[in-house]
């Protein structure tokens, strides 16, 4: 018999280790795309801020989109990740065809308020339906697929209101940039795109991740001595 038949014929002495989460900064970093990640992704709005306040609108659209397409053709060639440069260049390239197609600059920033009015609407609903959209979420980006959470009253109340508190800050920031929409605040409009943009969404997932890595180490079982 050979050694790796002995090896082969060995019984398995127990279920294989089950892998740890991500640290907190990992998966803030994968979410976020970076340091980098989030220059990229504001690159092109800015662009579209200053072009339209210097010139026109139609060169800022044309600026903006190219800036974007200059962006992911970058990332491919480097092969990296392109997932936050395509999510980027499909809401400039919306927006842009929109405000082409109008004439007014305004309209740009359209398509991220009704798409923010729509995922906070979806958020609360979820929450209200008890089927909370930042646990399902976490169980596809962080848990690898599983969804024992859903088991754990604790788990799905901690989800549950951080679905609404995902929701109301979400409506909230876009109820800033509706406001400035329908007083055709155009400057300012970009710029709240900017402020109310990735930092209010890094500071929910620093809360997210901390809170339910927080819930789930109280949740686990206390291994018994000598165990």
């Amino acid at each position: 018999m050979t050694t790796g038949q002995h090896r082969a014929a060995q019984p398995d002495t127990g279920p294989p280790e089950e892998e740890p989460l991500p640290t907190i900064a990992e998966q803030m970093a994968d979410q976020l795309g970076g340091w980098r990640g989030l220059v990229e992704s504001s690159i092109p709005v800015v662009v579209f801020v200053l072009a339209n306040v210097i010139g026109e609108l139609r060169p800022a659209v044309i600026a903006s989109v190219s800036v974007a397409l200059l962006i992911a053709g970058l990332r491919l060639a480097q092969r990296r990740p392109i997932r936050h440069a395509i999510n980027g260049l499909f809401g400039v390239g919306v927006g842009a065809a929109i405000a082409w197609r109008t004439g007014d600059e305004r309209d740009f920033y359209l398509p991220g308020i009704l798409y923010g009015i729509g995922y906070g609407v979806a958020l609360l609903i979820s929450a209200a339906i008890r089927q909370p959209l930042v646990g399902w979420i976490w169980s596809v980006l962080v848990a690898k697929g599983r969804s024992e959470w859903r088991t754990d009253p604790k788990l799905v109340r901690t989800f549950t209101q951080l679905t609404v508190l995902w929701g109301v800050v979400w409506l909230a920031k876009v109820g800033v940039q509706a406001g400035l929409y329908l007083a055709h605040q155009d400057t300012a409009l970009g710029v709240a795109r900017l402020a109310l943009g990735y930092p209010p969404y890094a500071l929910l997932l620093l809360i997210t991740v901390w809170t339910v890595r927080r819930v789930t180490r109280e949740s686990s079982p206390t291994p018994l001595p000598g165990g």
